[in-house]
């Protein structure tokens, strides 16, 4: 079994952007578009170093990356792009965390906010460790201890209908409230460890946020709602939400935002792919197995005086299983 952790790194270009900025891409493009491209930036930035040119055939490994295969089509080998901690997790691209200077300002000046999303093949029973790993490399990217909100994004979720009132209605079943309850301790120990100031949810709509709160400790402050398909909040949800003090925050991320498939892609022997994985037909190019996405945490880093998105980008995790 290897564990692989995919990053961005800052997507933000040109400096900060204007959070009002229209016709932003839905997080599932966006966070593809951003893997593919900062692979793609490695492959570049390793291929100029070391003239990669005259060694495209070879395997290299310097800097642990095992079986990783050698170049093909003039990429730059894996091996030297991507690098393994002390734990074996293979870092795709590798992160030189020395290098990383946080943010520009004092920390007292910026909003973070990190949107955790579990995804729908990753085992219920592991979702503490994710919560933990996932906000550790956002605060490890960032050089900050904690972040500001921390909002959870659970499988089998979403707000959409032919109007506010079935949106509602059809959210009422959807997800599984067991094992949301079940994973919410994980994300009340980050809270009260220092880690996140604020908890919010994502998704919920009025009877299944009313069944949360009766059972949780401690309380979301924050629910994130998509109104793709809606132009209105359900006046129920907008009713207990002031009853509760819970801000409706809206979002346009997507619910199913790495797919197996299109993780499989981003990372094989294709046209675009990083060259990670085995081809699929042959086993030659890279390493083999069985893949699935665990989780995935967006960040985003607003300077609170100016109201402009400094630093923004995403980290996923997932896991290679041989099936040999």
């Amino acid at each position: 079994m290897t564990k692989l952790i995919l990053s961005t790194g800052n997507i933000v270009a040109g400096g900060p952007s204007i959070i009002r900025k229209p016709g932003a891409f839905r997080s599932n493009l966006e966070l593809t578009n951003s893997l593919r491209s900062n692979f793609l930036a490695a492959q570049e930035d390793c291929a100029a170093e070391s003239h990669v040119d005259g060694v495209a055939n070879g395997n290299g490994s310097a800097n642990g990356a095992g079986d990783l295969d050698s170049g093909i089509r003039g990429r730059a080998p894996a091996a030297l792009w991507t690098g393994r901690d002390e734990t074996g997790a293979l870092y795709v691209p590798r992160i030189d965390w020395h290098h990383h200077h946080g943010l520009q300002e004092e920390r007292a000046q910026y909003d973070i906010t990190a949107k955790l999303f579990f995804l729908p093949d990753a085992p219920v029973s592991e979702r503490r460790q994710y919560a933990r790993e996932a906000l550790d490399h956002v605060r490890r990217e960032l050089r900050v201890p904690e972040v500001d909100l921390l909002i959870v994004s659970f499988p089998g979720m979403s707000f959409e209908g032919d109007c506010e009132w079935e949106a509602d209605r059809k959210n009422a079943a959807q997800g599984n409230s067991e094992e949301e309850l079940a994973t919410w301790p994980a994300i009340e120990e980050l809270h009260r460890q220092g880690f996140a100031k604020r908890l919010g949810l994502a998704e919920f709509g009025s009877e299944k946020l009313a069944r949360f709160l009766a059972r949780a400790r401690v309380r979301p402050v924050v629910n994130q709602i998509n109104l793709k398909n809606c132009c209105n909040v359900p006046p129920p949800l907008a009713q207990l939400a002031k009853e509760q003090g819970i801000d409706l925050l809206v979002h346009s991320d997507c619910t199913d935002i790495l797919p197996k498939g299109t993780l499989r892609e981003l990372l094989g022997q294709g046209l675009g792919g990083a060259g990670i994985l085995a081809d699929p037909e042959t086993g030659a190019g890279g390493l083999q197995g069985d893949l699935t996405p665990l989780w995935v945490v967006k960040y985003t880093v607003v300077v609170r005086d100016r109201g402009v998105i400094e630093n923004k980008g995403y980290f996923a995790g997932a896991e290679l299983t041989d099936t040999k």
